[in-house]
């Protein structure tokens, strides 16, 4: 019984802090202390592209500059293999923007509803990778 609980208890004390990953950071806090808990990897890199071509390509384009044939009237999907990002450029700011979308219109909309938090973060890495090969920081 008394190995149980103490199994139990350090398996609650690795699980869970793991299981909370990135979100880590005090209530309140800005998205860009939240840190990517999915390393960047080939594997991470291809599911981050797959997701975004069923996800983003058709408001953000085949190849992220912007120009999806999908997106809103009047509305100009950014660039996303540039150095220019409106809504912050830490990967912790493009995840929360994924994940809870762009008021107050909304016209980058929630996918939290669609994705799970490490396709999100899957996608921040294909992002990154695509930013390299066009040389942005």
């Amino acid at each position: 019984m008394t190995r149980t609980l103490i199994a139990a208890a350090l398996a609650w004390i690795v699980l869970v802090p793991a299981s909370l990953g990135a979100r880590q950071v005090p209530p309140g806090s800005p998205p860009s202390l939240i840190n990517n808990p999915v390393p960047l990897t080939a594997k991470s890199i291809d599911t981050g592209r797959q997701r975004y071509q069923k996800y983003c390509r058709p408001c953000h384009g085949e190849d992220a500059h912007g120009d999806g044939p999908l997106a809103p009237k009047d509305v100009h999907p950014p660039d996303l293999t540039d150095a220019s990002w409106t809504h912050g450029s830490s990967d912790g700011d493009i995840f929360t923007t994924i994940r809870e979308g762009i008021g107050p219109k909304f016209t980058m909309r929630s996918w939290k509803s669609q994705m799970t938090d490490a396709e999100i973060w899957n996608i921040v890495n294909y992002l990154r990778s695509l930013a390299q090969k066009a040389g942005a920081p």
